[in-house]
């Protein structure tokens, strides 16, 4: 396998545009170096096969994806209440929305998960790993509700997202007077998210 780390990257960030636009299916080697603008065949050096490209996506996604550690920190130096987790998942949906390739290469990720039984284990461990990391974190950081306030807010944000950048017009007007998302994003922390300081899980 080659080693070059900057052509790695550029090449599995390629994977994920591919993904995000043609899906599962439309992701071949050929495609990826179509959309790196390098010769053909560079794919085939770095990658095993396509469920090494795949896991290497899902890594590099998680990367990309993630919050901005100064952002974070701003953020940790505010009281732990209500409004911190209001701030926390605008964060998260302006990283989706930023990201929009990234997200769409996620779901692209779920569905192919569900026809192939050794992607679907290791991206199952994956995204319970980010479940598992986010209750630690409400938990450590003392913020308020405990690891079923967690599930539950990671539930309707992942629905959030999901028709914010599949099929917006569904949520266009949906609550009267309540933006889209931003609106919808204290909705949902407001119904969920109990007010006050932090609790124990």
């Amino acid at each position: 396998m080659a080693g070059n780390p900057e052509r790695r990257a550029a090449l599995v960030d390629a994977g994920v545009e591919v993904l995000a636009r043609e899906g599962a299916r439309g992701l071949t080697f050929r495609a990826v170096d179509s959309a790196a603008a390098v010769p053909v065949g560079t794919a085939s050096n770095y990658f095993t096969g396509r469920d090494d490209l795949l896991r290497q996506i899902d890594a590099r996604l998680h990367v990309r994806l993630a919050p901005d550690p100064e952002l974070l920190g701003a953020l940790l130096a505010q009281p732990r209440d209500r409004s911190l987790v209001t701030a926390f998942m605008h964060d998260l949906m302006a990283r989706a929305t930023r990201d929009r390739s990234g997200y769409l290469a996620l779901l692209e990720m779920r569905l192919e998960a569900t026809r192939r039984p050794e992607l679907r284990a290791s991206f199952t461990r994956s995204v319970r790993g980010d479940l598992d990391h986010g209750m630690f974190f409400h938990r450590e950081a003392g913020l308020p509700g405990g690891d079923e306030t967690v599930v539950v807010l990671y539930l309707a944000m992942l629905g959030l997202i999901l028709e914010h950048l599949t099929l917006p017009g569904v949520l266009d007007g949906v609550l009267p007077g309540v933006g889209v998302p931003e609106g919808l994003v204290e909705r949902i922390v407001a119904t969920i998210v109990p007010d006050g300081a932090g609790e124990p899980a």
